[in-house]
């Protein structure tokens, strides 16, 4: 696993803890250390990033994504699917550095991973529309390789 896949996938269980029982970002950020078993500093810093990200631009993200999922209030989400979303979304939007195919085959990725049966299909479904909207281009078919997950 590389290392922006694992800071993807600790910043989604920060935002899970933080959507779910109310965490304080900052006290979810300063303990993802200790939290995830990690102390490598590009993992800390990308999960860091992407949760400030996040958190700082919830309004915004979350406006769109309910404008592209126009069948599913963010509400009736799954958390996890909420917030994987919320993760691509941000990255789509303000990570340009992020290439859009990398961006929807990890979020694919975390899905299969920590969403339910289906979660991976409709991350695709919305994450799909919402790059035409926030990067101005379709996806392509083949999945992408993050150059920073080394």
């Amino acid at each position: 696993m590389g290392k922006r896949r694992k800071a993807r996938e600790c910043a989604l269980q920060a935002l899970y803890e933080i959507d779910t029982a109310g965490q304080d970002p900052g006290d979810a950020i300063q303990h993802l250390a200790e939290s995830f078993g990690t102390d490598d500093p590009k993992i800390l810093g990308y999960a860091e990033s992407l949760i400030r990200g996040v958190w700082g631009n919830l309004e915004e993200l979350d406006a769109v994504i309910q404008e592209h999922s126009p069948n599913w209030t963010l509400e009736r989400m799954a958390r996890v699917d909420r917030n994987i979303l919320r993760l691509a979304a941000f990255e789509l939007r303000f990570r340009e550095d992020v290439p859009l195919k990398v961006v929807l085959n990890e979020a694919i990725e975390v899905a299969k991973r920590f969403g339910a049966e289906g979660s991976a299909a409709f991350i695709n479904g919305v994450l799909d529309r919402l790059a035409q909207t926030l990067r101005g281009e379709a996806p392509q078919e083949a999945a992408g390789e993050d150059e920073e997950d080394s």
